[in-house]
């Protein structure tokens, strides 16, 4: 039940779950994936959903089926953009002004290639909007994340998806984390993070479905904690490729690796807050499910 969760877990995964129940590898109908978030809302595990994640161009498709159902809360909306800024921003006033009752969009996501992307998409977007950037963890991080910072805006890193190639190297995925503290810039992961631990798992729902190498949730944010306490390189590979639960220990006031390194709940409560956000999955009940096994939840 709620009431016995350890402080030091609410802290580190209170909405964290960003809900994209109409993308790939669940690919629901709009209607499946509305229901299914309004269910968890009322769930005792209400507090570790995110936002709701759906196209721009879905906008008028989730108002149709939202407003069929009672809401326990205002519903907030992170919206991807389709390619088309202008076009984007614009649904999204529209549907504000119109469904202000019980849904918000306040949540952007844009996909960037370069620094001149970053600079333009900032120019219009309208100061209620929090917007996140969707880049490649590679060798240009270091002058693309800087312009983040300058702009005010926030990183992306897509961490997995339904094929092999899909998922970046840890490197990669530690060399985003990174980039994105030293530059003071808040992020957030989508794709493949269905699983709190790293693992090797069909990358589909599907019976004949490939498997491959995933990330886990758990081991991303919890290298970014440790990232920011200043723990080496090395270690920091080594968690983010973490696959034994018994390596991560959950005390009510931090969580230890190995005990021998300690993230406290103050710590936790300033990387969730100024760092790691939040990660898309199109599962809920998977996530939650695997902490109740692992006993976090």
């Amino acid at each position: 039940m709620a009431e016995n969760i350890k402080s030091s877990v609410r802290t580190l995964l209170t909405g964290i779950v960003d809900y994209a129940g109409l993308f790939p590898p669940a690919a629901l109908s709009m209607g499946e994936a509305v229901k299914n978030y309004a269910a968890y809302q009322k769930s005792s595990l209400s507090w570790v959903l995110g936002k709701f994640i759906v196209p721009a161009t879905r906008l008028d498709e989730f108002a149709a089926h939202a407003k069929e159902l009672p809401a326990s809360a205002i519903w907030k909306l992170s919206v991807l953009d389709g390619g088309d800024l202008f076009e984007t921003l614009r649904k999204i006033e529209e549907f504000n002004a119109a469904n202000t009752a019980f849904a918000e969009c306040d949540t952007v996501e844009i996909k960037a290639d370069n620094e001149a992307d970053i600079e333009r998409a900032a120019d219009i977007l309208p100061p209620n909007l929090t917007a996140y950037f969707e880049i490649a963890p590679n060798d240009s991080l270091a002058e693309v994340l800087p312009v983040l910072f300058t702009t005010r805006q926030r990183a992306k890193i897509r961490t997995g998806g339904i094929t092999p190639d899909a998922f970046p190297a840890t490197a990669d995925v530690a060399r985003f984390i990174r980039t994105c503290l030293a530059a003071n810039v808040p992020f957030k992961a989508t794709a493949g993070l269905h699983h709190p631990l790293r693992c090797t798992r069909p990358l589909t729902y599907e019976p004949d479905s490939v498997k491959g190498k995933m990330h886990g949730f758990l081991n991303v944010f919890l290298a970014a904690g440790f990232i920011r306490e200043g723990l080496s390189g090395l270690h920091i590979t080594e968690i983010l490729e973490e696959d034994d639960p018994g390596a991560f220990t959950v005390e009510y006031n931090g969580v230890w690796w190995r005990q021998k390194h300690f993230l406290g709940t103050p710590q936790l409560q300033r990387l969730r807050e100024k760092n790691a956000i939040s990660f898309g999955s199109c599962s809920f009940t998977e996530p939650t499910e695997e902490l109740r096994v692992m006993g976090i939840l």
